[in-house]
């Protein structure tokens, strides 16, 4: 008996350690079995759920554009070519996300388009902010991109059906092949609806397109009122920050830094409605604003007359020998309780010896500067603060009177040469730029608008005491100069 269970024993750890080895000798290497993946392992024979993905997502157009479709934070976004938002089409960006566009220039170009018809729901939020930018651009390095680099993709093109003052009433956008049907914008709605943005910022564009022209950093052409726009940045673009082609979408709180050409310009129409706009600049650019009326032909209706309160245009300084302003091409426009400093001129305005002409809509009423403040602006000294241009065969007398009409309406519309003792203007990433004046001349007595659109604001320029609002979103302060 025994002998039996030793035996038995025995018997019994042989055939557990042959069966442990059985076993061992039959298991499958586990890992990722995915060839997609970023991890694949070939020589895994079973999936152990440790794959990884690229969370980049390569959008290209072959004429049918987006579609209606979502585009989600947990992805990145590369725009490679021209990118469509077809009529009918409803683009989604969620809060967060980030959209790159890839280098290239001429037909090359990458940008995103919202056509006639289409429509873009992109509501970023102070934390969440949504990006457009380059491709090359680490959004959580401030220092990856050296300051001063434009030009690297594109730009954020929307475009609607309101009324143009240019003949036949449409138009092609600038920097879309004119073979493109989707590049073009007008009509006869005034209450179009484009969509919605909000906190968006667009960085290091205005790629090259032809000779001399550039994309500008957001583009807005017949854009109608029935469209949102809240808090949009232009960060290093190559052209313009924003350009208005016509229409009459209204704007609050833009900001245009550091770009290479004008921050706000407006052309063919532009009828909207804007309140805390800022720019800032280094010597190299030109205008805060360049204000043009109409282009084909220049005296079409209607007329450009857009309504702007509260603004902040700090130029290049005074050596620069850049204007604040310029109005020509029979443009109107009013601004009202805004701070224009540090330019080598204020504003320049048209005088023709025939015809329509901006010095005409001065006359009529539809251009008007009320109640701002100018400071740093070539000797400060008021009788100097606006010039005019023309076409060279003026009489001297017409062109003294009005020159006089003029240089009157600075002070009789309260128009003032004044410190606002803007906190510190600094044009480099050192964390101390604060556009928030300080001076009682701008903190107070302001006269709000009547208009309900508007804001109500007992201030002067872009910013209220204490309120900020570059924070939190802006390239301006995720790289440093706040």
């Amino acid at each position: 008996m025994k002998q039996f269970s030793q035996n038995f024993l025995t018997a019994t750890l042989v055939m557990l350690v042959c069966g442990s080895l059985l076993v061992s000798g039959c298991k499958k290497k586990e890992g990722c079995t995915d060839p997609t993946s970023l991890n694949y392992d070939p020589e895994a024979e079973k999936d152990n759920g440790t794959c990884q993905y690229s969370n980049e997502n390569v959008i290209t157009d072959n004429g049918n554009g987006t579609g209606t479709t979502t585009w989600t934070k947990d992805k990145v976004y590369i725009l490679d070519g021209l990118v469509f938002v077809n009529d009918g089409q409803t683009l989604t960006i969620e809060a967060g996300t980030v959209i790159k566009g890839k280098p290239g220039q001429g037909a090359n170009a990458s940008a995103l388009i919202v056509s006639r018809g289409g429509r873009i729901i992109a509501e970023g939020t102070a934390t969440e902010p949504i990006i457009f930018t380059a491709e090359q651009d680490d959004v959580d390095n401030a220092n990856d991109i050296p300051a001063g680099t434009t030009g690297l993709w594109g730009g954020l093109i929307v475009l609607g059906k309101a009324t143009l003052n240019s003949s036949p009433g449409t138009s092609a956008i600038e920097g879309i092949p004119t073979t493109e049907v989707r590049g073009l914008y007008g009509g006869t709605n005034d209450a179009d609806d484009s969509g919605i943005l909000k906190y968006i910022s667009v960085r290091y564009g205005g790629t090259l397109i032809g000779g001399n022209n550039e994309i500008n950093g957001i583009t807005f052409g017949g854009v109608g009122s029935g469209t949102v726009v809240e808090h949009l940045e232009v960060f290093s673009n190559a052209d313009d920050g924003f350009e208005f082609f016509g229409g009459t979408v209204n704007a609050k709180y833009l900001v245009a830094s550091f770009c290479g050409d004008d921050s706000f310009d407006y052309d063919e129409g532009f009828r909207g409605k804007g309140q805390f706009w800022f720019s800032i600049v280094d010597a190299t650019a030109d205008r805060g604003g360049e204000h043009d009326g109409g282009t084909t032909p220049e005296t079409g209706a209607p007329y450009a007359i857009p309504t702007i309160y509260n603004a902040t245009y700090i130029g290049g300084g005074i050596p620069a020998a850049k204007r604040a302003l310029t109005f020509r091409d029979n443009a109107g426009g009013k601004y009202y309780n805004s701070i224009f400093t540090e330019y080598g001129k204020g504003a320049d305005f048209e005088l023709l010896s025939s015809g329509e002409c901006t010095y005409n809509r001065f006359q009529a009423g539809d251009l008007l500067l009320s109640n701002n403040i100018f400071w740093n602006i070539g000797a400060n000294n008021p009788n100097n603060m606006f010039t005019l241009t023309g076409d060279g065969s003026l009489n001297p007398t017409d062109s003294s009177n009005a020159l006089a009409a003029l240089t009157s309406s600075f002070s009789s519309q309260g128009n003032a040469v004044a410190d606002p003792q803007i906190g510190n203007i600094t044009r480099e990433a050192t964390g101390n730029l604060n556009p928030i004046p300080a001076s009682p001349s701008a903190t107070s007595g302001a006269t709000p608008a009547s208009d309900p659109w508007f804001t109500p604001a007992t201030f002067k320029g872009a910013f209220g005491p204490n309120d900020n609002w570059l924070t939190g979103w802006t390239a301006l302060d995720a790289n440093g100069y706040m």
